[in-house]
């Protein structure tokens, strides 16, 4: 089955929003299994929007389009949607009762008239309820094909399309959709995707799918089924094909489990402390660390050390180090993950100096280089890093690579446990 998205709002061809709903969306519905070909954004213009939806319908199973549905004369997309479909609108009770409960229970404010504009949906349309905001989804089917329409705010779209979207997509489907996700650190993209790729190359059913996150490959195995036991079946030698390649390059295979949530849970097990030293990433290792849950347990308190002085003073780097080496050094680094351990009473420490950019860099140690260290328990490691984004993308590859480090050093004292 074949979808195709449309995004309405000249404020999206103006760049002045950032088009998120299609990534969003062209996500969940590759997770369902749905195969899309083509996207679109459109303008707030009504023959425009016809012209593209009418094309879109011609060629896909399922059309979704978010934004357009709300109550000022520029939002269009549910009137050009009733005309294609060639439906009249009517005012349903039920939705202008929604509304009405819903500025009652938020706005606290009068109702202005052209709010009930969302109100009115098309003959035969399927009404889908909107609890974060006012205007319902809406669905509209005829001779086999199927126009999805959606709120365009994020916090609306989102939930709405979780519960009530999904399911009606599943449903049209002959065999259900199932999947798994492996998520893997401590190895590069194209070394997965080499490694994989007589798997990809033999594919039916299930199906692998690579995905490249920054420090992270995930590889999505996806199953057609008439139930979960089956799509289990199928998928397992996939999953154990895998796990034979990777080992504990794996580091989950939960959909929502991050490697901070798998960190912090390996220390809770070891029953062991974790601290943060940063100059360059200016605290985003810690912030990493403390989206997890159990965080609080396992770590105390971190240092932002930007400045030489902080290093000093709250890290007992030596001056002399800085002076010999610079702030930017495999001494500095290692310096700092063993001082922030020690001041921390930590089991565990991850230290990361660098030049993010975009200034700052030199032939000798040029924007990119950054110093990643890593204690436990005794035992410091410092790894080289050269990256070639801009100073976002640097700090948040730094971030990555830092706890990548950490969890592998974990997973050697987790090693030499079992051998004892």
């Amino acid at each position: 089955m074949t979808v195709e998205f449309i995004s309405v709002g000249t404020e999206i061809l103006l760049g002045n929003i950032v088009n998120t709903n299609a990534a969003f969306l062209a996500e969940k519905c590759a997770m369902l299994g749905l195969s899309c070909y083509h996207q679109s954004v459109v303008g707030d213009n009504e023959e425009r929007l016809e012209d593209t939806l009418r094309r879109a319908l011609s060629r896909s199973d399922v059309v979704i389009l978010s934004g357009g549905l709300g109550p000022t004369k520029d939002d269009i997309t549910k009137e050009v949607a009733a005309k294609v479909f060639g439906r009249k609108l009517y005012e349903d009770t039920h939705t202008k009762k929604q509304i009405q409960d819903y500025f009652c229970r938020t706005q606290n404010m009068q109702v202005t008239p052209n709010i009930w504009k969302q109100a009115l949906v098309p003959e035969e349309a399927k009404v889908i309820d909107n609890h974060n905001g006012t205007a319902p989804g809406l669905i509209l089917e005829e001779n086999g094909k199927t126009a999805i329409l959606l709120p365009g705010p994020p916090n609306e779209i989102i939930p709405m399309f979780e519960h009530d979207i999904a399911p009606y997509l599943n449903q049209l489907q002959p065999e259900g959709i199932y999947s798994k996700m492996v998520k893997i650190c401590s190895i590069g993209e194209s070394r997965v995707e080499t490694m994989v790729e007589d798997l990809i190359v033999k594919q039916t059913n299930p199906t692998l799918a690579p995905y490249a996150k920054t420090g992270e490959v995930h590889l999505r195995v996806t199953a057609k089924a008439s139930s979960e036991e089956e799509a289990e079946r199928l998928m397992a030698p996939v999953m154990e094909e895998l796990f034979r390649r990777f080992g504990d390059k794996i580091f989950t295979t939960e959909e929502e489990v991050t490697l901070e949530d798998v960190i912090i849970q390996m220390l809770l097990d070891k029953k062991m402390t974790v601290t943060t030293a940063e100059s360059c990433t200016g605290g985003l290792v810690a912030g990493r660390l403390l989206n997890a849950a159990g965080a609080s347990d396992v770590y105390k308190e971190g240092y932002v050390t930007y400045a030489n002085e902080a290093k000093e003073h709250l890290l007992g780097v030596k001056h002399e180090t800085l002076e010999t080496y610079g702030a930017v050094s495999e001494q500095t680094a290692r310096e700092m993950a063993e001082g922030a351990a020690r001041m921390a009473h930590a089991d565990a420490a991850i230290s990361v100096t660098g030049i993010a950019g975009p200034g700052g860099g030199t032939p000798e140690k040029p924007v990119g280089l950054v110093y990643i260290g890593c204690y436990v328990k005794g035992n410091t490691r410092v790894e080289e890093f050269h990256f070639h984004g801009n100073r976002s993308k640097n700090r948040e590859s730094s971030v990555a690579k830092a706890l990548t480090l950490l969890r592998e050093e974990l997973l050697k004292v987790i090693d030499e446990c079992r051998i004892m």
